[in-house]
């Protein structure tokens, strides 16, 4: 017992020897950045992106510097943070919440504990529900959005409270939510239709789109860019109809496969949501993987695997860990009694192509 006493002593001597020989200068060695820079980021001031801060903050982690001063005034007690996010197969909600797992112990440096809860998809009573449970024990709340009225009703009750939330991926209207974080959806629609358009070339051809649900107002906003896109700039293409798969492979399998079945001279499918491998699965059975163009969002193992196979053409995504960083921002902020959104940036639009996979 003693020398298990001892031991432990000396682990948080070491630690400790650690801490203090590490400077900032090591900090942005490692980072990569400029110690100025690191600066800003220990004591949590606004201009400096959320990749970056990230970035310095697992430098910091990895060489045991954390200043315990560089905590702002009144953040003793620990900021706790909710990332609710749906359940499912969607690959690119599933890395996100993996994320918010691994930087657990990195944003505890800074006081600061995320915790990553998980609701079933598409039900917005129950994310209503849930929402106001986790306001009695947390200080904030970043979560997937659903439009609709008890959702709408839940985030304001919670405003009321003073337990901010923040929309992420899909937003919500008429809300007292703080900010939302995510891509410009209708633009990110627009950019899906250009692509589609672009590979299919100047002639009459059709193209259908498979979304999640239209209860997220993120895919609901993707498809009008689609539609409107179509529309504007190529009207000898035509769209053909939507779907919904619920981000489920085995539901977008049935679909593309009737999809296939009733257009035999379909030239393009959208999927708005998740599921692409059902998509990829009825393409390649009916040996269509070849003239179909196929594009998608997220950029996951599973669609980066479809990309270099060629079955898939283009993916549309956004960093995720950009997106978690900027959550944990806005919180602080408001805690700090900075405006919410300072120090962000709206994420980027990437387009991830087979030729310049990252």
């Amino acid at each position: 017992m003693i020398g298990s006493a001892a031991a432990a002593v000396g682990t948080a001597q070491e630690a400790h020897r650690r801490r203090q020989l590490a400077t900032v200068a090591d900090v942005a060695r490692l980072a990569g950045v400029s110690t100025a820079t690191v600066d800003r980021v220990l004591n949590q001031r606004s201009g400096v992106r959320a990749v970056t801060v990230e970035r310095v903050l697992k430098a910091a982690a990895e060489l045991g510097y954390v200043l315990d001063a560089a905590l702002p005034a009144g953040a003793m007690k620990p900021l706790r943070l909710a990332f609710l996010l749906p359940s499912g197969t969607n690959r690119f909600l599933t890395g996100l919440g993996r994320l918010v797992v691994e930087s657990r112990d990195r944003l505890a440096s800074f006081n600061i504990r995320p915790r990553l809860d998980h609701i079933d998809s598409f039900n917005p009573e129950l994310l209503a529900q849930t929402l106001r449970t986790l306001g009695r024990e947390v200080d904030g709340i970043a979560f997937m959005a659903i439009e609709h009225p008890t959702v709408r009703e839940a985030v304001d009750w919670l405003a009321d409270r003073g337990v901010p939330t923040v929309t992420l991926i899909s937003d919500i209207a008429n809300t007292r939510r703080v900010a939302y974080v995510g891509l410009d959806n209708r633009a990110a629609g627009r950019t899906a239709g250009q692509i589609a358009a672009r590979f299919i070339g100047p002639r009459p051809a059709k193209v259908a789109m498979i979304a999640g649900s239209l209860s997220y107002r993120a895919h609901e906003e993707r498809e009008m860019g689609f539609l409107h896109l179509f529309h504007e700039l190529h009207p000898a293409i035509q769209v053909v109809g939507l779907r919904e798969g619920l981000d489920e492979e085995a539901r977008n399998y049935r679909q593309t496969k009737m999809l296939l079945a009733q257009h035999p001279d379909l030239a393009g499918i959208y999927n708005i949501g998740g599921g692409p491998e059902g998509i990829a699965r009825a393409l390649r059975e009916t040996g269509r993987q070849q003239d179909v163009v196929f594009v998608g969002h997220g950029l996951t193992p599973e669609t980066r695997h479809l990309l270099i196979d060629g079955v898939m053409d283009a993916v549309i995504t956004q960093n995720p860990q950009a997106a978690l960083m900027d959550c944990v921002s806005i919180f602080t902020n408001l805690r700090a009694g900075r405006p919410p959104i300072e120090g962000t940036a709206r994420p980027n639009i990437e387009i991830v192509l087979r030729e310049n996979l990252p």
